[in-house]
């Protein structure tokens, strides 16, 4: 779905070298949930990683793009129906995804990481036996913890949320916690007064998020792509890495 006009409230993002007015406009869907990547601020404007870096994307391929708040249930529909052009909303790159729409090259890693107390002596999945982990109910880092521990154990503690996941491990009621490693990131970057440390484990699987369009939208995707390879060749990638995690900007698979 090509815009070639201006639409009204739209965020308009093109090359300061071309006319605004002839750079075209996509609409791109992003939930408004999943803090840091995508959220709404106070205005009820969208912002986050994703954001960013879909807007520094748009900059480099010299396109415009309309952000609207889109609910994760039926995210991917808005593509087929033409509704949306570009979806960015954490999105992990799977084979059963694969059969519906097309990705970019991976932008974010996403895997999980074990959250401890700074000195603790936990340093793997295998040393959580015996522990008190927390996790986000039925997420990934349950999964994880479960095959571990079993689960039913009554060692495992499950939560709504990663915030309080974590705060209970600054209170102690808990050894560890395993969860997402970009939302315990952003987390522990907004918390510094809570002294934790992330300890990785390569058993834990790394699977990395991707930027969606429509099945066979080649042209579109060609422009994600470059964009997003010159933003990782120039810094701005990582800039805005750091802007919402850490200084530990990863290595992407090769563009």
């Amino acid at each position: 779905m090509l815009k070639r006009i201006a639409v009204a409230g739209c965020l308009l993002l093109g090359s300061l070298g071309s006319a605004w007015a002839d750079a075209p406009t996509y609409v791109v869907g992003a939930g408004g949930t999943y803090r840091p990547f995508e959220f709404e601020n106070s205005k009820k404007e969208l912002e986050g990683f994703d954001i960013d870096i879909i807007k520094a994307i748009a900059k480099a391929s010299d396109f415009n793009v309309k952000l609207i708040n889109t609910p994760w249930e039926g995210i991917f529909a808005t593509l087929g129906t033409g509704d949306r052009d570009i979806i960015i909303s954490g999105i992990t790159i799977t084979d059963k995804r694969k059969q519906m729409v097309d990705f970019s090259h991976p932008y974010f890693p996403a895997e999980q990481s074990i959250v401890t107390a700074a000195g603790s002596k936990i340093d793997s999945i295998a040393s959580l036996k015996d522990k008190k982990v927390g996790v986000v109910n039925s997420s990934t880092g349950d999964i994880v913890v479960s095959d571990v521990l079993g689960k039913n154990s009554t060692a495992i503690k499950r939560f709504d949320n990663t915030p309080l996941v974590l705060q209970e491990l600054h209170e102690d009621g808990i050894d560890a916690a395993v969860g997402d490693v970009g939302v315990v990131k952003y987390y522990i970057k907004t918390h510094p007064e809570k002294k934790f440390a992330l300890v990785s484990d390569a058993k834990f699987e790394r699977q990395y998020f991707g930027i969606a369009v429509a099945k066979g939208n080649t042209a579109l995707l060609e422009k994600i792509n470059q964009g997003l390879a010159s933003i990782i060749a120039d810094g701005t990638y990582a800039k805005i890495y750091k802007t919402w995690f850490d200084e530990q900007v990863p290595t992407l698979p090769a563009q």
